[in-house]
């Protein structure tokens, strides 16, 4: 998984805990009342839900990014196994010397 993906997951983590927390706190002020904390809760509310969506739209657009890469990259390798398999040569070596370079 690169980096980027990475963030990108982390982020929903992070979105998605925040919308529980919201959600419990939301739960939690039911007896609340004035005009001015109702108006404020249900554009949390509003928010919330927006948020929700987009932390769904954000994981769909994520698999299917990586459901392309990795069809593109089945191709590739189809189509071109031994420079695949050359290059997968020189990564490993470099990731050889790097972690021998550490020792």
């Amino acid at each position: 998984m690169s980096s980027l993906e990475q963030h990108k997951d982390q982020l929903i983590q992070d979105l998605n805990e925040v919308i529980r927390d919201a959600e419990d706190m939301l739960k939690n002020t039911e007896q609340q009342s004035g005009e001015g904390f109702k108006t404020a809760k249900a554009r949390f509310e509003k928010t919330l839900k927006n948020a929700k969506a987009e932390v769904a739209r954000i994981e769909d657009v994520v698999v299917t990014r990586t459901k392309d890469a990795a069809r593109a990259t089945d191709v590739y390798v189809k189509e071109n196994p031994w420079q695949s398999a050359g290059i997968a040569a020189g990564v490993g070596l470099l990731v050889g010397l790097l972690i021998g370079r550490n020792k």
